[in-house]
């Protein structure tokens, strides 16, 4: 299988998932995007369309973290789990955006359930 029918298979692995996932203003949708060397996680409302946070792994190189790429996804959802208990956000929904439930989108999401976020 090449690089090109990964990429489609997750495309469509993705429309499948986004099709019964509809995140709200009091329970946002959580998405995840994960590239060969960043991994991106934004809280959508998906009734307007806007994304009310959002955070990245390079964001988290200024804050000088330490770790492997998991360890740093794991920041990130505990970073983003403070900013959404701001905004009064505790609880939302997982969208793992095609990619398997393993690794670093598993690490984003426990990090996010470790600070109180329940999904």
């Amino acid at each position: 299988m090449n690089s090109k029918s990964k990429q489609q298979h997750r495309a469509m692995r993705h429309r499948r998932v986004r099709a019964k996932i509809i995140g709200t203003k009091e329970r946002p949708r959580v998405s995840v995007f994960k590239s060969n060397r960043h991994i991106f996680v934004q809280f959508i409302d998906d009734s307007t369309g806007k994304t009310i946070l959002n955070s990245k792994v390079v964001s988290a190189k200024k804050s000088k973290m330490k770790g492997d790429k998991t360890a740093k996804a794991s920041a990130i959802g505990d970073m983003l789990t403070e900013k959404a208990k701001e905004l009064g956000i505790n609880e939302a929904v997982f969208d793992r955006g095609g990619f398997k439930f393993h690794g670093r989108v598993k690490a984003v999401a426990e990090g996010l359930k470790k600070g109180g976020i329940k999904i």
